[in-house]
């Protein structure tokens, strides 16, 4: 059960262009958005879309694949852990980000 504590599976659609930042050294990142979609019927028999958007960060091998494969509009499966980290934006404000950093990735679709 330890290896589970922390694991998020998403498939969904790019929503934007992948931004990738290479560093001193090599090491990439790649930072991207998905949408995940949900529908029900509500009380009156409407059907009603929801569409949550994920944060992905991803790094290494699975930075370098979405670099070459991945763009707007994709539709890929993720696999990682849901981290939460802050930071103080230029006006010395206090930020928060919640994202998932991706350890897998599937291209699905065309």
């Amino acid at each position: 059960m330890n290896a589970i504590k922390n694991k998020v599976q998403l498939i969904g659609h790019v929503g934007q262009e992948p931004e990738i930042k290479t560093f001193d050294g090599g090491k990439k990142v790649a930072n991207i958005t998905i949408a995940t979609n949900e529908s029900y019927t509500n009380n009156k028999g409407e059907k009603v879309e929801n569409t949550e958007w994920h944060r992905i960060t991803a790094w290494g091998k699975v930075a370098d694949i979405i670099e070459k494969y991945v763009i707007k509009g994709k539709e890929i499966a993720i696999e990682g852990k849901l981290t939460h980290r802050s930071y103080d934006d230029k006006e010395g404000n206090k930020r928060y980000i919640t994202e998932i950093v991706a350890n897998e990735l599937l291209l699905l679709g065309k």
